[in-house]
């Protein structure tokens, strides 16, 4: 026991004690350590008190009365917040396809928070289309003095108008949040947006003159716990919102309450041209961005039990992204360098499309697969993972192409399989397959989106 210990050593003891001490008081340790994290806590507080000032003036700022010379017209503008025109994806392809066919009848702009390239990756933007971007990311640009003095200053905040858990909201900063509501002071006319992040905003504007519409062009539980419960408190602050399934669209009747108009309207598929696909070419196709998402990592071993029974065969999936290496390392490991190519993206896809007879879905999840929506266009036979959501919307299995258990490899090469070794089967399948995108032509499609606007309008000056 400690008071049964000699005086002499006690002193001893309590001597060095003391010492230690002083020297951890002199020193940044665990006092300091402390005083710091006080510190930060203090910042942070001071940081979101700041962060609302600043969300609530800009919003202030943004929801002023339209501007005369808006008035006029606005229920034939369309305003589309975009994340980026300039790049490659299926939101940013079933955009430009509505751009396309709403300009025939509407003034329409595009708002890309951020552009990165010179060129869009596909091809130039509609005719009559307005497209700008908040944050011009290109070296080399030119820009006046003051301009770049304050885009660096403001880019080096982040975003308070962003949702943090938005996937992109890295690529947000004040200075596009401050881009953003001067755009869209004062205007008139339809407001759609098409993601999360985006969807937030809009909902928050509280823009007399602009008619609000989201978008969710995934499904809800795709997103985040945090995000998910920001859409619950302030998605039914929208006028409108469009959703892509049945299956996604009884998610959201919950999460708006009736409280705003609610409509399925699916992807519409573009025209390709050209010529149809070729089912007797010994080759299966797969697009899409190198990311988790696609599940390529279930598409290579299938394609490994594909090549024992049918050498001859090959596979082609064509994309970017960051799983590049590690795909093409269970390639090799698989001993298929020879069979199966990683190519870039395709510049045409529908030339892509026509070399191929089988086209393989093995994504993880989906919003609506317009890709595959694209292939099924050129009369190709699909082989497709049941994930959500999408497949099951267009495919009715063994009539226009195969559904499999979702993430299971074998339920996947079996269907592979299936496709190469009955010939009929792969005929029948993409002719079905051909049939079943006719449906989702823009000539089918375009009409629901001019009622679904006429409709919000309506409502949104009977709320008024």
């Amino acid at each position: 026991m400690f008071l049964a210990v000699d005086l002499p050593r006690r002193e001893q003891f309590l001597t060095r004690l003391r010492t230690k001490l002083e020297a951890e008081e002199r020193r940044p340790g665990w006092i300091g350590r402390s005083v710091r994290y006080r510190g930060r806590r203090a910042v942070r507080r001071v940081w979101r008190s700041a962060t609302a000032v600043l969300r609530r003036l800009l919003l202030r700022y943004a929801s002023a009365p339209p501007r005369p010379s808006e008035e006029a017209g606005a229920d034939r503008r369309v305003i589309i917040l975009l994340f980026s025109a300039w790049g490659m994806g299926g939101t940013i392809r079933t955009t430009l396809n509505l751009a396309d066919y709403l300009a025939e009848r509407y003034e329409v702009e595009i708002i890309s928070v951020m552009r990165s390239r010179k060129d869009p990756f596909f091809g130039d933007f509609p005719p009559g289309v307005k497209v700008t971007a908040l944050d011009d990311k290109r070296r080399g640009v030119a820009r006046p003095a003051l301009m770049a003095l304050t885009r660096r200053l403001l880019r080096a905040c982040p975003s308070v108008l962003v949702h943090p858990s938005e996937r992109w909201a890295p690529w947000f900063s004040l200075w596009t949040d401050v881009r953003l509501v001067r755009k869209l002071r004062g205007r008139a006319g339809f407001l759609i947006a098409t993601r999360p992040g985006l969807n937030l905003i809009a909902a928050q504007l509280s823009a007399p003159g602009l008619v609000t519409i989201g978008e969710e062009h995934m499904h809800l539980h795709h997103h985040a716990r945090p995000l998910r419960k920001s859409m619950r408190r302030l998605y039914p602050k929208l006028d409108a919102f469009a959703v892509l399934t049945e299956g996604t669209r009884r998610e959201y009747e919950a999460i708006v309450d009736g409280r705003v108009r609610l409509a399925r309207i699916p992807n519409s598929v573009r025209d390709l041209g050209g010529r149809s696909a070729d089912l007797d070419a010994k080759t299966v196709l797969a697009a899409g961005r190198l990311v988790a998402q696609k599940g390529f990592d279930y598409l290579i071993p299938a394609f490994a039990q594909v090549t024992a029974a049918h050498p001859d065969w090959r596979l082609r999936i064509c994309g970017r992204g960051r799983l590049r290496e590690r795909l093409q390392g269970m390639i090799e490991d698989h001993g298929l360098a020879d069979v199966v190519t990683l190519a870039p993206p395709a510049e045409d896809m529908g030339v892509e499309l026509e070399g191929a007879s089988i086209f393989a879905m093995s994504s993880r999840f989906e919003g609506f697969p317009l890709l595959m929506l694209e292939a099924m266009s050129k009369g190709m036979a699909v082989v497709s993972f049941d994930c959500p959501t999408g497949p099951a919307d267009l495919i009715d299995d063994h009539r226009n192409g195969i559904l499999a258990a979702p993430r299971d490899v074998d339920a996947l090469a079996s269907g592979l399989l299936e496709m190469i070794e009955d010939a009929e089967l792969r005929h029948r399948c993409g002719a079905a397959a051909a049939a079943t995108a006719r449906r989702y032509r823009m000539e089918a499609i375009g009409p629901l989106w001019d009622d679904f606007l006429r409709e919000a309008r309506a409502q949104r000056k009977v709320a008024g």
